[in-house]
């Protein structure tokens, strides 16, 4: 398993994650890198995010030449209004175009989408929280979710994986998940608050979460890591996880990064879709 920059648009030089643990012939998936797009500083340059002040003409163009570089069609995708909860939504064809173009139309206090129908790209926003993509190959259903700390704290990668098993069928077995770039253990430092949380949600997992990098003895954080532990714990095989392991701070060049670019950033995308 890997994860890989890949060339998806020459003309507009635009690259795109890519796991090679996810079948080509069953699903198409990426995450979206920041530069090959229209939007002008702070946002530069291929944001994808209606919510964080970027002209939305210049989003727009930017989700029609990155999911066009996928094979998809950005007047069909589906995007919540992310809100760090642990709601999941099951979309289907009615829902098509739900936050294309415009961010009051998007499904409504969500951060994880899943569905079964082909061809409906979902999409989420990230610019340092961790995408989670879901695949079932046997029942043919996908899912994404938003992990940031509160949200995987919660165990919204695991919830989700449980609420495909009850929408499709789904067996925690056959689920091939990807934990996307997200800020890593390197740059993420928390406070008390959070680590008490993260102690107490993962009880005996203390040293793959935690790490203290600094000389003044600062708590790193593994989102990574919490997303993967929650995913085993219900029954996804370790070897049916792939890591980006892909911090977005380190490499804001690439990818939009809230703590390295300040607080006002543009937005990366995740996104998947079943085959048609």
């Amino acid at each position: 398993m890997s994860f890989s920059l890949i060339e998806i648009d020459p003309v507009h030089r635009i690259y795109s994650g890519h796991f090679s643990s996810f079948p080509e012939d069953i699903a198409v998936h990426g995450v979206s890198c920041r530069r090959g797009g229209v939007s002008k500083s702070p946002w530069d340059s291929l944001d994808l995010g209606l919510h964080v002040g970027d002209d939305p003409a210049d989003v727009a163009e930017n989700r029609r030449r990155y999911l066009a570089a996928l094979g998809l069609d950005a007047s069909q995708l589906v995007t919540p209004e992310q809100v760090h909860g642990e709601a999941i939504q099951r979309v289907g064809r009615s829902d098509a175009g739900r936050g294309a173009l415009s961010y009051a139309d998007s499904i409504a206090k969500t951060d994880a989408l899943i569905t079964d129908e082909p061809g409906l790209p979902l999409l989420l926003c990230f610019a340092d929280c961790t995408p989670i993509l879901l695949l079932d190959p046997a029942h043919r259903a996908v899912g994404i979710a938003h992990g940031g700390w509160k949200g995987t704290v919660r165990r919204i990668a695991a919830k989700t994986v449980l609420r495909m098993q009850q929408e499709f069928g789904t067996r925690p077995e056959d689920v091939l998940a990807a934990i996307g770039p997200s800020i890593g253990p390197c740059c993420y430092e928390v406070g008390p608050e959070v680590e008490h949380q993260f102690q107490e949600a993962f009880p005996g997992h203390e040293a793959a979460l935690f790490s203290h990098p600094d000389a003044a003895g600062g708590t790193h954080l593994s989102l990574w890591a919490a997303n993967r532990l929650q995913l085993e714990e219900i029954g996804v095989l370790r070897g049916h996880i792939d890591e980006a392991r892909t911090c977005t701070a380190c490499h804001h060049e690439d990818f939009f990064s809230y703590r390295a670019d300040g607080g006002q950033t543009g937005r990366l995308g995740a996104v998947i879709a079943l085959r048609s």
